[in-house]
């Protein structure tokens, strides 16, 4: 089973997005709805993949990232940007912090799981 980590500040689309993954029997699915509380999940947890978005209060996706990948314990993990925002400039901010991909809200649950396996499997982790 394969463990997921959702930080996002909009309890909607967690919910949405974590129902359908737990429905689709292969993944466990937690949540965070603001970036302290999900550095402190995905160090305690170990998620194989976390899904991040950008705009969020107080720490920001973008702060959240490049805090994950500064920790010895978190920075292997991959991470998928799950956001509205869609500006080249953060794009490449992104991937100049190791965001794996870039998803576009409001995003297909079957395009997600897809692109989560390719993660996964890219990087060994099924």
């Amino acid at each position: 089973m394969n463990r997921v980590l959702i930080i996002d500040d909009e309890e909607r689309i967690c919910d949405v997005v974590k129902r359908g993954l737990e429905k689709m029997g292969e993944f466990q699915v937690s949540v965070a709805f603001n970036g302290k509380d999900g550095i402190e999940i995905a160090r305690k947890w170990e998620p194989h993949l976390i899904l991040l978005d950008i705009r969020m209060p107080g720490l920001d996706g973008m702060e959240v990232l490049k805090r994950l990948k500064e920790n010895d314990k978190t920075m292997s993990i991959p991470v998928i940007m799950l956001t509205a925002v869609l500006d080249t400039s953060t794009k490449e901010e992104c991937s100049k912090l190791y965001g794996e991909l870039y998803l576009e809200k409001p995003v297909d649950l079957a395009v997600l799981k897809e692109k989560i396996e390719a993660v996964l499997k890219y990087r060994g982790k099924i």
